[in-house]
């Protein structure tokens, strides 16, 4: 059966005037409004599109997709707030209603918050919350120290990023392990570095453990060979340095050179590296 709140591929039925019909199975045929059709359509053609309730609530569908569906988190702006609760621009024609049960704090037009979608059990209409600890309730042991994640940056607070996790838990990222430019709201890949014993996540975008040290310790041989054999940094150097010329955290420069050290395949100069 079809999913309201999220991507479906369904049958192209018949052409009307307004758009083109889709089967919707249980659901009836559902209207693909012209603006959405694909160029070249014809009957009988699968099309990807999503499902939701256009502003007079019927049942409708679009190639468009929202920046945020139903079972994910999404840093969204309010565009507008009433005797209903706030209005976020989430990329459709309609905009996405939070309720004011559902706000965590009171929401302001022109701020953006991070949110969960979800479809209302009363209403059965897609609705959205700030309340993300009800939806985000993947236990820690859920998750493995060193474990590659997909990560949403939410609020910057003094520590770091407040930060949701595989749309299933939230975690944070220290400003101390950050060594790029991030925004609110952006997507990136990440690793779980500590799981505390609160049950707490502390994250990484760093992969962690000396597993990655051989990649890394690669990655700085080939660069120091393409200066010709000899770079300009040390492990003093400042961690936004060694990240510029690497894209990596300092903690791990230090272990890979270490390693490197070791197997006798650098020399570590005053100034500088230089291969063996």
């Amino acid at each position: 059966m079809p999913e309201i709140g999220k991507i479906n591929k369904l049958k192209a039925m018949r052409s009307v005037e307004p758009g083109v019909y889709l089967d919707g199975l249980e659901l009836g045929d559902i209207l693909l409004p012209t603006r959405y059709v694909p160029n070249n359509y014809h009957d009988g053609d699968m099309i990807d599109v999503f499902l939701y309730f256009d502003s007079e609530d019927r049942l409708i569908a679009t190639t468009l997709r929202p920046y945020a569906m139903v079972g994910e988190a999404g840093w969204l702006e309010v565009v507008d707030v009433n005797n209903f609760g706030a209005f976020l621009d989430w990329g459709l024609a309609k905009d996405l209603l939070v309720p004011f049960r559902e706000q965590q704090h009171r929401m302001e037009k022109g701020k953006s918050y991070m949110v969960f979608v979800y479809i209302d059990e009363k209403t059965h209409r897609i609705t959205a919350s700030s309340n993300l600890n009800k939806f985000l309730t993947s236990p820690p042991d859920a998750f493995a120290e060193g474990q590659s994640v997909d990560l949403i940056l939410g609020e910057s607070t003094e520590l770091g990023y407040k930060t949701v996790i595989d749309n299933r838990a939230q975690g944070i990222i220290y400003h101390t392990e950050i060594f790029q430019e991030l925004s609110n709201g952006q997507r990136v890949k990440g690793f779980i570095k500590k799981i505390r014993d609160d049950g707490k996540i502390d994250l990484s975008l760093q992969e962690t453990g000396y597993g990655k040290v051989a990649d890394i310790s690669e990655q700085i041989i080939q660069k120091i060979a393409a200066h010709g054999g000899y770079i300009e940094i040390t492990d003093k150097s400042s961690a936004e340095l060694i990240y510029k010329m690497f894209g990596i955290s300092k903690k791990n420069f230090k272990k890979a050179i270490g390693a490197l050290y070791k197997a006798h395949r650098i020399v570590l100069e005053k100034e500088g590296i230089a291969l063996s």
